[in-house]
């Protein structure tokens, strides 16, 4: 059959554009790239044949813009576009604009988009079809009175959710009744800031139980069927972070009954294109309906691996008026398919997002990874967290474990904090490797204390050491003055340590000396690279990863995690009474948009009070004082953008506090 397009221009920007381009570029089609000034350098930008720059960094003033998008469709030449996922994928004015443009839209219609993009409507419609749902509150009524009332009725614990979008974002669990009302208002405020509508549901909430999702496909000619499941079970704050194929809690006669559910939602709304029926699934073998999502999902690489279908090909070719070349009887999986989701943020405070350049970055070469970065990139506070999709695929749960495993221990990503190491934790954790892992499962397995960084491998601290004498030359160490260097180093922010490096007693070998240690460590430099340090120790060869920020810090990776360290060897002690006046200061722990302030001059506050929520990557974190005081200075307010370490509030510390800090 003959296309119906020949160029295909994907809204959307990173990683899910070059995935789709790659697929587009299979089939012969031309690719057309957009990209906000934050993205002018990314590398979906120099993969197309053609890119077009939307304007500002904000998503509002570039992949949110329908009319933007639209222009540069028709200024490309383009005949189709393609969303990709977030922004404007599930957005039925976006779909309509694109069709009353005469241009091909690669997805559902609009008006199945409309039925299924806001969660209080599509339950009705579920419900209609026969869908199990979560009982719940999905009324036009959402004043706190109607939500409180509904909340009664309901019982708790319940979720509260946002009724437009998903990710997470303006959900709430919500276990006693006294937590409600605050629940509400900081749900509605980030479903506002999130999707543009702060319309709230409210649902039971099914504890201990699993997230499980229906992989779905239409055609134009009325054809549906399902691709299996994915388990997405392990998530933090509603947000998934593994995922894999088929679910450990899905047997054969499960998964028809699932699959045949999902089919009959896509019929009862006419459903063309890649879709996924959301459910939570009991320990007793029933599910419900949560959501539907009209768009291809982040980890559809997982049921890619296991079937051997190249989902994004099919969206195109089902934009292409083609009908689907498999029955549901042709359907097959094989093995097993794992996915975990590398996010810029940190695992040890609460994953908060982080921001840097990246200094090196080298994809495990037994993976699938689909990602945008390379050394030099930007990761900016304006987009999602996620930066790459590590997969891979194994005959049975077990090896596939194993391999994503030393997937993750093979990949370098260095510049700043991410959640590589943590998930390599969940991945071996013995409730997930039994396959028993819940929507719980983090924070059941994971108290702060779980996810704080263990103590780190004196290895690492050598090699610091080492590296921070700026004495590595080639592929020995030279002291010129024959002199010992004295080395504080301090590793992700830890009490700093003394170290004792002497490189004159022996070309090419270097002792290293711990602050409370009498031995001596030697170290043989093996490797020409100055990136990598290869060294003998205690008769062990170690290797070392590392790369300077030219900020002062170093960041290391060493049997698959990652380290900073810091040189503080010339800076003093801090004296009695600093760590209190700092306590008085309120920094932006990441770059960010000020979404609102209640910190107000010359008011009287305690410790633990909120003051600033700072908007990053999609989420909303609040920053609290730290020490009862005076509010003294507010230096932000709503609607500013900042960067990391800016301050935003300074606190006159009480002279009875500051007093008891000293003592």
């Amino acid at each position: 059959m003959t296309p119906t397009f020949n160029t295909l221009l994907v809204a959307n920007r990173g990683e899910i554009a070059l995935r789709i381009m790659r697929s587009a570029r299979r089939m012969g089609l031309r690719v057309v790239a957009v990209y906000s000034e934050a993205d002018r350098d990314s590398p979906h930008v120099a993969y197309a044949d053609e890119a077009i720059c939307l304007g500002g960094s904000a998503a509002s003033e570039s992949y949110r813009a329908i009319p933007k998008i639209i222009d540069a469709a028709k200024v490309s030449g383009a005949e189709a576009v393609h969303p990709g996922y977030g922004f404007l994928a599930e957005n039925a004015d976006f779909a309509e604009a694109v069709a009353a443009a005469g241009l091909v839209f690669v997805g559902p219609s609009a008006t199945a988009i409309k039925m299924m993009g806001n969660k209080a409507e599509a339950k009705d419609v579920m419900i209609a079809a026969g869908v199990p749902c979560i009982p719940g509150y999905q009324g036009l009524a959402q004043d706190d009175q109607t939500l409180v009332d509904e909340a009664g009725r309901i019982g708790f614990p319940l979720m509260v959710k946002a009724a437009a979008g998903g990710g997470g974002r303006g959900m709430r669990l919500v276990r006693a009744k006294q937590d409600l009302l605050a629940a509400l208002h900081s749900a509605r405020s980030e479903a506002l800031a999130s999707f543009g509508s702060d319309q709230l549901i409210l649902e039971r909430a099914i504890l201990n139980a699993r997230h499980v999702e229906v992989q779905i496909f239409g055609d134009q000619h009325g054809n549906l069927i399902h691709l299996g499941e994915r388990d997405c079970s392990v998530q933090r704050r509603h947000q998934k972070l593994i995922e894999e194929s088929p679910s450990p809690a899905v047997d054969a006669v499960l998964r028809s009954r699932m699959g045949q559910t999902a089919v009959s939602a896509g019929k009862a709304i006419q459903y063309v294109g890649a879709g996924t029926l959301e459910f939570l699934l009991g320990e007793d073998g029933n599910f419900w309906f949560m959501e539907m999502n009209t768009r291809l999902q982040v980890e559809h690489g997982v049921t890619e691996l296991l079937t051997g279908l190249d989902l994004v090909a099919w969206q195109l070719q089902v934009a292409m008026g083609r009908p689907l070349n498999l029955t549901q009887e042709e359907v097959t999986w094989s093995g097993h398919a794992m996915e975990v989701r590398l996010c810029a943020e940190d695992s040890t405070a609460g994953f908060l997002p982080q921001t840097g350049r990246v200094l090196a970055w080298e994809p495990a070469p037994m993976a699938r990874t689909d990602s945008a970065l390379r050394a030099g990139s930007q990761v900016s506070a304006f987009y999602d967290s996620m930066l790459a999709k590590i997969m891979v695929h194994g005959d049975n749960r077990e090896a596939c474990i194993n391999k994503l495993i030393q997937a993750c221990q093979q990949t370098v990503l260095l510049g700043f904090k991410h959640n590589l190491t943590f998930l390599q934790t969940c991945l071996a954790h013995q409730r997930f490797k039994d396959g028993q892992a819940t929507t719980t499962f983090i924070d059941d397995c994971f108290d702060d204390v779980a996810l704080a960084r263990r103590e780190t491998p004196e290895v690492v601290e050598v090699a610091a050491a080492a590296i921070f004498t700026k004495a590595v030359t080639g592929s020995s160490w030279t002291n010129a003055i024959g002199l010992n260097h004295i080395v504080k180093v301090a590793i992700d922010g830890l009490t700093p340590r003394h170290w004792t490096v002497d490189a004159s007693s022996h070309p090419g070998v270097v002792n290293v000396k711990p602050e409370g240690r009498d031995a001596w460590i030697s170290l043989t430099h093996t490797d020409q690279s100055q990136s990598i340090l290869a060294f003998d120790l205690n008769e062990q060869r170690y290797h070392v990863r590392f790369e300077r920020d030219g900020q002062g810090q170093l960041w290391l990776q060493y049997k698959g995690a990652f380290y900073f360290a810091v040189d503080l060897t010339h800076t003093h002690e801090a004296k009695n009474g600093t760590l209190s006046a700092n306590a008085g200061t309120v920094r932006a722990p990441l770059a960010g948009r000020i979404a609102r302030t209640s910190a107000v001059v010359g008011e009287t506050i305690k410790a633990g009070d909120p003051l600033i929520v700072i908007e990053s990557m999609k989420m909303e974190h609040t920053l609290s004082a730290e020490i009862d005081g005076e509010i003294e200075e507010v230096s932000c307010r709503a609607g500013d953008q900042v960067m990391a370490g800016r301050v935003l509030v300074r606190i006159k510390v009480k002279a009875e506090a500051l007093a008891k800090e000293s003592a």
